[in-house]
């Protein structure tokens, strides 16, 4: 994967030379910092694995004449959400109100996914939903999570070969705080995961100190 990185002052120094003479063998740049080849070759593979340069046997190197925004937007854009799932926590549409509470706090969770008998996904219920349900007068164990859930289809899912960024986007587009991710089934979705935004958080920090 592309990494973007804080390059050193030699590093710098090469990107220069290639922009200027590219395409350029490194004997020729080694030559021209008056480096061996060897010495050299470090910077060479770290500015080629992060995307400044491209080689080509026989050739040479080339200035890819990308800027570290647009490397980073080719690595989000190599990130996928099977990386990044975690497991998720589902419920049925007859548990109580109650029950769904003691689950999302015990589980420590921002979102409850509600499924039927066949186990397909029916609906989403959030630490939002289950409050304002327990600011009203109601008998909370005799209130089942149906009626207050958020239903399909007016659901925000994903599938595990999307991209993360996307979902990324869909989490802000809908102000929510999760999303499952889902398998299609003959008669509607499976539960298979779930994304979050510390999920999301999460990877987009590994990206910013991740090492070559």
């Amino acid at each position: 994967m592309v990494v973007t990185i804080d390059l050193n002052k030699r590093q710098h120094q090469i990107l220069e030379i290639v922009k200027e003479n590219g395409p350029i063998t490194g004997e020729h740049i080694a030559e021209r910092l008056n480096l061996t080849r060897a010495t050299l070759r470090p910077d060479l593979a770290i500015l080629t694995m992060a995307g400044f340069l491209d080689a080509r046997p026989r050739v040479g190197y080339f200035y890819t004449g990308k800027t570290k925004t647009q490397l980073l937007t080719d690595n989000l854009k190599e990130i996928y959400v099977k990386d990044h799932q975690s497991v998720p926590v589902v419920v049925s549409e007859s548990a109580s109100v109650y029950d769904a509470i003691c689950t999302i706090f015990l589980e420590d969770i921002g979102t409850l996914f509600v499924v039927d008998e066949a186990s397909c996904l029916v609906g989403v219920l959030s630490r939002k939903d289950l409050l304002r349900a327990a600011l009203g007068k109601q008998e909370l164990s005799s209130i089942p999570v149906h009626i207050i859930m958020t239903r399909m289809p007016n659901i925000t899912v994903c599938e595990k070969e999307d991209l993360l960024i996307d979902v990324a986007t869909k989490l802000i587009d809908k102000q929510i705080d999760a999303v499952p991710i889902v398998k299609r089934k003959a008669d509607g979705y499976e539960v298979i995961g779930r994304i979050t935004k510390t999920n999301i958080t999460k990877a987009f920090v590994a990206l910013a100190n991740e090492d070559l």
